[in-house]
């Protein structure tokens, strides 16, 4: 078991929170559930899901076990299609404010709406169950007679971009009743446009009236196919809905193709009266998108924009154009060009650093560093290593309080929370943990943090120790998870075992039920495909894509991954994160473009967002672990040789930078986001986590 510091006093203000929120959610404490009492579980619920009442047989013995309502709802949902109302109700009035119950109801509702047992439905409705039941309330009361009343029934729906499909015979009904006004149709099409949603914009196309259909279509059209739309916007007439349409088609375009994107806008900018803002627009996109391809008129362009274009986005990739070119001075106006609170980005100081130090402002520049070092994050790290100072790393314990940790288990939501996940339930048992802990104070979901890093349930601290002092947390933010064996499968793959579980983290934050968009899975986030690969690579055993949701063998595999794209680049860890995110094909041409920067150049240089963040955040995860695995950490500049240089693993004879914590301690981003500029509007490409594994 982890060590805890000696308990401290509690308040007789957090008493009295955490005794009133008790009493809200809590029972009688309850024994702590035995092994064979869960396995009895897991196989009556692997029965319960595929319907009747099989299951009942082999629960006869866990009627006062904490998940015993999981088990009906598993089965009533199976059989949706042919069951009764009785069975429903029943089960709502006996476990009602169960999420459970809460998921049977809507779901029955959905099967109520497919049948259009549309007085069934509405005897069982409650309001805010989302968008499509909201919609079927609305048939049902069409259903019964009723009629549409735009501002009592609709007003609210209008606003959102995009609407499931259950919402179409609601509007489509809206329409036939003359409530769907010229006015409206558009003030809906202009927010499906800032959002992007082209489809709902070809939806209500047909809506306008007569004369301003053609406009609508064009602009979905420039959202589905701008290249296309800007070839046909040359015979387009210049009114202002063509000019809207036509300056999303650009600015679309430029993100896919900033060279066709430039050509059309020279021969389109004349030809409608652009008003600035959307001049300035697509003025942003093509420079931004120059930039990313790192074209030789990218700078000029960036730094030619006028301040009303300029965006975060746009001044930042000023800055990494200049560094991408080596131009010191240029980097240095850029940086000064940005605005207060963007300069203070850690990133910022030290290539505004970087570049004092290049112009020889050594003083200037040490200053910069030495606060800059104060932090714990990539740059800050890389900050302490070009002063030789220790890391900044100042752990705060978390005390331990058996007495209040039983009071906290009286609560049964968490209890089941604990529960499911201790019977390999993880997205059922997140689901109870926000429900159990809505309303707690602080320093109760603090306790039941550390309670869920005591039981293995990791990824509640990475979670909840966001922000403040809670981010010194770093026993339970960085697990030492040594019954997943991470230490001893990266030893045999031969990689550092720091970097590893950097990987690892960074990936998944210890979900080990994740999965992405693109089918990657898992603690290390392996596509299946890759994974066989590995593993016939490596003579493992390979059981298929739901094997990775096993931590053992999701890391058996990971690590070995890890070691190819390893092997790939010289060893170098840096190079094999962004591999690993990114694909090693695009690290290749990107170092075949910029294969002469040093290290923190080049990773500012990577054109996606998310690999230049995913990378800072592996390498100042793996400092962290490595202090954590030995109490001092290999340096950063240790972990990122020069391109072209091989790496060396750390052994015993490696140098260990020391860890303290600073004198004064800055306000930090977290270390979770590597402190790298990230703006909620930036226009540059982005990856898919995973798409590359």
């Amino acid at each position: 078991m982890p060590h805890h510091a000696a308990p401290r006093r509690l308040t007789r203000k957090v008493l009295i929170v955490l005794s009133g929120w008790l009493l809200a959610g809590s029972a009688t404490m309850a024994a702590e559930p035995s092994a064979a009492q869960r396995a009895t579980f897991k196989q009556a619920y692997a029965t319960a899901q595929q319907g009747g009442d099989s299951w009942r047989p082999l629960a006869k013995g866990l009627t006062d076990y904490p998940l015993y309502p999981y088990l009906e709802a598993a089965a009533l949902m199976h059989d949706l299609r042919q069951l009764e109302r009785a069975p429903v109700d029943a089960y709502l009035k006996r476990y009602p404010d169960l999420i459970p119950a809460s998921d049977l109801r809507r779901d029955y509702l959905l099967e109520l709406a497919r049948r259009k047992d549309w007085a069934g439905f509405l005897s069982l409705y409650q309001p805010g169950m989302g968008d499509a039941l909201s919609c079927n309330a609305l048939q049902a009361q069409l259903a019964n007679g009723g009629t549409l009343d735009f501002d009592r029934d609709l007003a609210t729906l209008w606003n959102k971009p995009s609407l499931p499909s259950a919402c179409d015979p609601v509007l489509n009904t809206a329409h036939d009743q003359g409530l769907l006004t010229g006015p409206r149709l558009w003030a809906r099409i202009d927010r499906a446009a800032d959002a992007a949603q082209g489809g709902t914009i070809a939806s209500l196309a047909g809506w306008l009236p007569a004369d301003e259909v053609q406009a609508g279509q064009r602009l979905a059209m420039a959202l589905r196919d701008p290249g296309g739309a800007v070839v046909e916007a040359n015979s387009w007439p210049d009114t202002p809905r063509h000019r809207q349409a036509a300056m999303l088609a650009l600015e679309r375009l430029a993100r896919r193709q900033s060279a066709v994107a430039d050509t059309a806008w020279q021969k389109l900018q004349n030809r409608f009266n652009f008003t600035p803002e959307q001049r300035g627009r697509v003025l942003n996109a093509l420079a931004v998108f120059h930039a990313t391809d790192f074209d030789e008129s990218a700078l000029q362009r960036l730094t030619a924009l006028p301040a009303s274009a300029q965006t975060d986005a746009s001044r930042e990739w000023r800055v990494r154009v200049a560094l991408s070119q080596q131009d010191w001075k240029a980097a240095l106006a850029a940086v000064d060009a940005m605005p207060a609170t963007q300069q203070q980005d850690g990133e910022w100081r030290w290539f505004r650093a970087r570049a004092l130090t290049a112009l020889n402002r050594d003083a200037e520049a040490r200053k910069l560093l030495a606060t800059l070092a104060q932090e714990p994050t990539f740059f800050g790290f890389l900050a302490a290593d070009r002063l030789d100072a220790p890391y900044a790393i100042c752990p705060l314990a978390l005390p331990s309080d058996p007495q209040r940790e039983q009071a906290l288990l009286a609560n049964r939501g968490l209890l089941r929370a604990f529960e499911l996940y201790a019977v390999d339930l993880p997205k059922q048992a997140r689901r109870e943990w926000t429900q159990a802990l809505d309303g707690a104070d602080p320093a109760t979901v603090k306790l039941a943090t550390d309670l869920a890093y005591r039981r293995g349930w990791y990824d509640r601290a990475v979670f909840n120790f966001n922000s403040g002092d809670a981010l010194r947390h770093y026993e339970q933010r960085f697990p030492l998870a040594s019954q997943d064996g991470v230490v001893p499968q990266a030893k045999q793959a031969g990689i550092d075992p720091s970097w590893a579980y950097a990987i690892l983290r960074a990936e998944s934050a210890w979900m080990s039920d994740a999965r992405s968009g693109a089918d990657a899975r898992g603690l290390m986030q392996l596509l299946p495909s890759t994974a066989a690969l590995v593993a016939k690579r490596n003579g493992l055993t390979w059981e298929g894509g739901d094997s990775l949701y096993d931590p053992v063998t999701n890391i058996i595999l990971g690590t070995r991954y890890l070691a190819q794209m390893a092997e790939r680049f010289n060893g170098a860890p840096w190079l094999a994160s962004a591999a690993y995110n990114a694909g090693p094909g695009r690290v290749d041409q990107w170092l075949a473009a910029r294969g002469s920067l040093a290290p923190d150049l080049f990773v500012a240089s990577i054109p996606f967002k998310e690999t230049r963040e995913y990378v800072a955040r592996v390498m100042a995860f793996a400092v962290i672990y490595d202090w954590r695995l030995n109490g001092k950490a290999t340096t950063l500049a240790e972990r990122m040789p020069a391109i072209g240089q091989a790496y060396k693993l750390p052994d015993g004879q490696t140098a260990r930078r020391p860890a303290a914590c600073p004198v004064v301690t800055a306000p930090v981003a977290p270390a979770d986001t590597g402190s790298v500029a990230a703006s909620a509007t930036s226009m540059e490409p982005t990856t898919t986590s995973g798409s590359a594994r």
